[in-house]
């Protein structure tokens, strides 16, 4: 017998991880672009950097779920 995972298992186990890591990695960008920098609020008028910050936003969530597409589609 041979022991360790089988390989299918461990293919789907490896796009669940990359899957995850993506999501927390854009989700902490975002949070911390727009939370702690204050770039997601607008405080009586909107400035260039929170429009360039909601810009960024719809790119990189477009990009992540052409990742997300493009990963589970195999």
């Amino acid at each position: 017998m041979t022991s360790g995972i089988e390989p299918e298992v461990k293919k789907y186990l490896k796009k669940v991880l990359y899957s995850l890591m993506a999501g927390l990695l854009w989700l902490m960008v975002n949070v911390t672009t727009g939370i702690y920098y204050g770039l997601a609020f607008h405080e009586g008028k909107r400035t260039i950097t929170n429009i360039l910050f909601y810009i960024w936003l719809a790119i990189s969530l477009a990009l992540l779920l052409w990742y997300y597409y493009r990963t589970w589609k195999k």
